[in-house]
């Protein structure tokens, strides 16, 4: 089957920064192709017109049209032209779209269309608690009414964003997957005894702003535990700071500031070193659709202490395979961590149990037979 994804981002030294979205198509794509499938990429907003391979994946880098007001309406004619022209050459049989910003607004395209829910910019305002800009509703809106079939990553990104736009859509659940063998525990690589770690954008939505109160509290009972945060710092929409990270640092005691290390963003590549050397993970987040961060230390057998909000249950069963606790209730959230820190048979469980459930659903082979199943339904 031949299969064309477009998107926003992809994560390519060519295509610029790509953050969740990217990797979850980049791992399903790769997932197609032992399937047998043609895969190509569509990544609009790059800098230049080109196309590539990369690992077997076509990717055809679309550049903007720049026209002072009509930009996204003259864009995205552009990338219907495009698609058009795939389909009717045969080189594609079905396209995916994102539900990001509503890109497939306006495209009248000949070939059957899907869109997939990784969390929209309404979605995410919504659990934000933020004001959506009008047209990037519109455009999410109209896009989803127009898609031949809906998938969503989670029956709560599916149920919230049916809420949040006032739609009776019926959408069919796939979550996101993650290659199973680059994420690995490492038995040669030694754990760093009493390390906590979170990894992922330093951004309020994801909960930086607990997680020094939470450490906070984590110090009090336990002095020597150290914080260790990996990722990208992002300003801070509400406040107007240009950093979350300052922001964080003001959070923190003095005790527990102490014990705190910001190692910044890191190459993908490297980040399984750092989940290999942590004692516990922890995902205080308010919005997502489903975390690949998340699957990526549970593959790696880590025990885990993430939010209790919507998604979660989708991610992790509370008490089995990791800890769920609202990110705000930061006294319960900091027992939870040091209940895991200082036993090491529960740790133990906790990831194996884990890495068994990643296996059974998140990864890219199990999420590549489903998708592709969808699709080949779609086409009878």
């Amino acid at each position: 089957m031949k299969i064309a994804f477009l998107t926003p981002e992809y994560p390519h030294a060519k295509t610029g920064n790509s953050g969740g979205i990217g990797t979850s198509i980049k791992n399903l794509a790769q997932g197609l192709l032992q399937e047998g499938c043609v895969v190509k990429v569509l990544v609009y907003g790059q800098k230049e017109d080109s196309m590539f391979e990369d690992e077997g994946v076509l990717v055809q880098q679309i550049k903007n049209v720049k026209i002072k007001g009509l930009s996204w309406f003259f864009t995205r004619k552009k990338i219907q032209q495009i698609i058009n022209n795939l389909y009717r050459c045969k080189q594609i049989e079905v396209v995916e779209v994102a539900d990001w910003t509503g890109i497939s607004s306006f495209m009248s395209l000949d070939c059957p269309v899907v869109m997939r829910l990784n969390g929209s910019d309404t979605y995410f305002c919504h659990l934000d608690e933020r004001v959506v800009k009008w047209k990037n509703k519109f455009h999410e809106k109209r896009s989803l009414q127009n898609a031949d079939a809906l998938l969503s990553v989670s029956q709560f990104t599916a149920d919230t964003t049916n809420a949040v736009f006032g739609l009776k859509k019926e959408f069919t659940i796939i979550p996101n997957s993650i290659d199973v063998t680059a994420f690995a525990k490492d038995q040669k690589i030694q754990v760093s005894s009493n390390t906590i770690l979170y990894f992922g954008s330093l951004i309020r939505k994801k909960g930086l702003l607990e997680l020094p109160y939470i450490f906070n509290e984590v110090i009090k009972e336990n002095p020597t535990a150290q914080l260790v945060l990996v990722g990208k710092d992002v300003p801070d929409i509400i406040s107007g700071s240009k950093s979350t990270w300052e922001m964080m640092k003001s959070l923190f005691s003095e005790q527990a500031m102490a014990q705190v290390r910001y190692l910044g963003s890191v190459p993908y590549n490297t980040i399984q070193t750092h989940i290999n050397q942590s004692t516990v993970c922890v995902f205080p987040s308010f919005a997502e659709a489903l975390p690949v961060s998340w699957i990526e230390a549970m593959a790696m057998e880590k025990a885990i202490v993430a939010s209790n909000i919507g998604w979660a249950v989708d991610v992790i069963d509370d008490n089995v395979n990791g800890f769920l606790v609202h990110p705000k209730n930061h006294v319960e959230y900091a027992s939870k961590i040091n209940i895991l820190l200082s036993n090491s048979q529960m740790r133990t469980e906790f990831g194996v149990a884990a890495r068994a459930k990643v296996m059974r659903k998140f990864s890219i082979a199990v999420v590549a037979q489903q998708s592709l199943a969808f699709y080949q339904s779609l086409i009878q």
